[in-house]
């Protein structure tokens, strides 16, 4: 019995290496029916603000599987990425990449001897992905950066699982929580944690800037790496760098009721339509599908004959010995197809046998899931409200403020660009019309969301407000930070 999922072809080159990997599917007789969905970026063009039409929703969410090629999001247009949207849509909140030395793509560590097979695991949702922007003024723009608890549980208790499934011994938490000590430090913290249930694991931390520059000396010393959105981002193409590039970096986005394979290449228009694009980081995508899927027995039969035919010189004109002629899309997909039970050098991977597949792979829900961490005490304690100041120095925008004062408040603080610059500071901080001013309660007295909401209106007489930030605290502990030098 064949399992039913969701294809979209792609732009530029999109169509052309679908074609190639959709080929040796069949001539391994890998057990899946497609169905066609229309996606990309003829579809922005025709009015399809989200880059899909609605036909294509709906058969994606039914059959909850979607195997893609690489899409184009139209410039200029202020229009959504539609491999961002189907992501987030979807909750599809990890991102698995994974990064191996193959025979045939030479790379400066191929060349040094250093094998390279590590795993980046991307959180997918959040984080500036959320692409929540404003600007405050005409100087001043603010990007919101949402690290939740329950998204980042997801995605780190979904790397230890994939550690433990390919049999890693250690997993590493990629992070810039010395700066952002709120948002990156509620990912380690929630790293920590649920690290204390994976003991066969061996769970370290390390500053995503210093795992950079380790990753580009011995990337042999990692096996996985979990990260935030960003961070993730950057460094899963730092490692496809290191082992040839996008053209060999498969991709899979995991979610708990839809996932989505994909080549993460661009589109290629420059050669589109000439036969001579390169089908590998699809073809590897493919392959991760098939394994999600429990098709183990073809993914190992497929990727064997990647391998072997990779270890022989066949290559396309993006890589390989220049010395071999180039093969086309076809003919690379021919030569894996000819290759087909065949292992190169090293033995190759070894696959079980297909497990049972469910013809649906995901639950059809009725209404949206909400995920909320109970049982904490809060506490409000004071609010920033953001103010513009075009003309006024920071000791006259506290005159300003201390009007706002009641008996319950305090005014603590002033800040620009994150630098305090009132009650103390320096004359060399130069400055932006964008002004942070802290009110913090008094000790010991209660207040409610509304006398804070009232500061900012008052407020309002005499300066532009441009934003409002409650001061909480959760479980005692503060939940905002210090300005630099407060």
């Amino acid at each position: 019995m064949k399992t039913k999922i969701a294809v979209a072809k792609g732009d530029g080159i999109g169509p052309e290496i679908m074609d190639a990997v959709l080929r040796v599917f069949a001539a391994n007789d890998v057990p899946l029916e497609y169905e066609f969905v229309e996606m990309g970026k003829s579809y922005f063009d025709a009015g399809h603000s989200t880059g899909m039409t609605a036909k294509a929703k709906e058969t994606i969410e039914n059959l909850g599987i979607l195997f893609k090629g690489p899409m184009e999001t139209p410039k200029g247009k202020g229009v959504k990425s539609i491999n961002v949207t189907a992501r987030k849509v979807w909750n599809t909140y990890a991102n698995q990449r994974d990064f191996r030395t193959l025979n045939g793509v030479e790379t400066v560590f191929s060349k040094a001897g250093i094998p390279i097979n590590l795993t980046i695991i991307r959180e997918n949702i959040e984080d500036t992905y959320g692409g929540i922007e404003h600007l405050l003024t005409y100087d001043v723009a603010v990007g919101r950066r949402i690290i939740t608890r329950p998204g980042s549980a997801q995605v780190i208790r979904y790397a230890f699982e994939m550690a433990r499934r390919k049999g890693y011994t250690k997993l590493a938490c990629g992070h810039k929580a010395n700066i952002m000590k709120l948002t990156d430090g509620l990912f380690l913290e929630t790293f920590q944690e649920i690290a204390k249930e994976y003991p066969d694991i061996q769970s370290s931390d390390i500053i995503v800037d210093d795992l950079c520059m380790k990753l580009v000396t011995r990337p042999d010393n990692f096996q996985a790496i979990v990260l935030t959105n960003l961070q993730g981002d950057i460094v899963s193409d730092l490692c496809a760098g290191l082992v040839g590039g996008l053209g060999f970096a498969p991709s899979a986005n995991i979610g708990d009721n839809i996932s989505i394979f994909e080549a993460v290449h661009g589109t290629a228009p420059d050669i589109m339509g000439k036969g001579i694009a390169n089908p590998t980081a699809l073809l590897l995508s493919g392959i991760l599908m098939l394994r999600y899927m429990g098709y183990t027995e073809n993914a190992a039969t497929i990727e064997n004959s990647l391998l072997y035919t990779l270890e022989h010189g066949v290559h396309t004109g993006d890589f390989g010995n220049k010395s071999i002629t180039a093969a086309t899309t076809n003919g690379f997909a021919d030569a894996i197809i000819d290759n087909l039970g065949k292992v190169p050098s090293d033995g190759g991977v070894v696959g079980k046998g297909n497990t049972e597949i469910r013809s649906n792979l995901h639950t059809h829900l009725l209404k949206n899931k909400l995920t909320v961490t109970k049982g904490i005490e809060e506490e409000m304690v004071g609010v920033d409200v953001f103010v513009e100041s075009n003309d006024l120095q920071p000791n006259e925008l506290a005159e300003l403020a201390k009007k706002r004062l009641t008996d319950n408040f305090n005014l603590v603080m002033i800040s620009n660009r994150g630098t305090q610059v009132w009650p103390t500071g320096s004359i060399y901080t130069e400055l932006v019309n964008e002004y942070r001013v802290r009110f913090e309660k008094k000790a010991g007295v209660t207040v409610t969301q509304k006398e804070l909401l009232h500061i900012a209106a008052d407020f309002s007489q005499d300066a532009k407000v441009c934003s409002v930030e409650f001061l909480m605290k959760f479980g005692g502990k503060i939940g905002y930070t210090l300005a630099q030098g407060q």
